[in-house]
């Protein structure tokens, strides 16, 4: 079963508390523009790919790239969606390291565009969050970074990380780097594999149990 990969990060994992000291954090003046709403009604982002919709051709471009292909499945009205790209998504920081690092294709859990599936059927997005049992918004689908490892499979068996819920910036931000640097594969709960990262930033002066609640992203530079 895909669900084993996503629900060993648990909901608690926004109440992880660690210590620390100082840091750095954007101003108001520092963050993205507001973003704009599409005709289907939800915030788009002028990086997110526009594409065909074929997983497979787009996976093999993120590889190409030397990019992740993730999935964002939102929804028109959901306040979870919202703050994503109201609060995270204006952060330069984070929009660099996902950019940099991510080929990110927005999908709408009701909408009606066609696409082609890992296995190569072809639906619409909401029969596809149906078959891939997307029940929240947002919801994060990582997959491997090459086809090989997908090619043939549904999409919720070739993902290799799920994660439902919005999370706060600092939880953001290293959920795309535990993602990246494929901490899944050593250690299956994000909290312990933030714990390490914890420690580090407490030996730096940061006040993580601070940092972590903030809409900003509290870290040094160069972090």
């Amino acid at each position: 079963m895909p669900f084993g990969r996503w629900m060993r990060i648990p909901a608690a994992v926004l109440a992880v508390a660690l210590a620390g000291g100082a840091a750095m954090a954007e101003t108001k003046s520092d963050l993205l523009p507001m973003p704009e709403k599409g005709d289907d009604g939800l915030h788009k982002q002028p990086w997110f790919q526009d594409t065909f919709l074929d997983l497979s051709e787009d996976l093999a471009e993120a590889a190409g790239q030397g990019k992740r292909l993730v999935i964002i499945w939102e929804q028109k009205g959901c306040p979870y969606c919202k703050a994503t790209h109201e609060v995270n998504f204006r952060i330069p920081r984070i929009v660099d390291s996902v950019k940099e690092n991510f080929f990110v294709l927005q999908l709408n859990m009701w909408g009606d565009r066609e696409v082609t599936d890992f296995d190569g059927e072809t639906l619409s997005e909401k029969k596809l969050a149906r078959k891939y049992r997307v029940l929240y918004t947002p919801t994060f689908q990582f997959f491997p970074d090459t086809l090989d490892a997908a090619k043939g499979k549904r999409g919720d068996e070739a993902e290799v990380l799920r994660v439902p819920g919005y999370f706060k910036p600092f939880h953001f931000y290293f959920l795309f780097r535990y993602a990246k640097e494929k901490g899944y594969e050593t250690e299956p709960s994000f909290q312990r594999w933030l714990d390490g990262y914890g420690d580090k930033l407490r030996e730096m002066g940061v006040d993580v149990e601070e940092a972590l609640w903030k809409d900003t992203l509290d870290l040094p530079e160069g972090f």
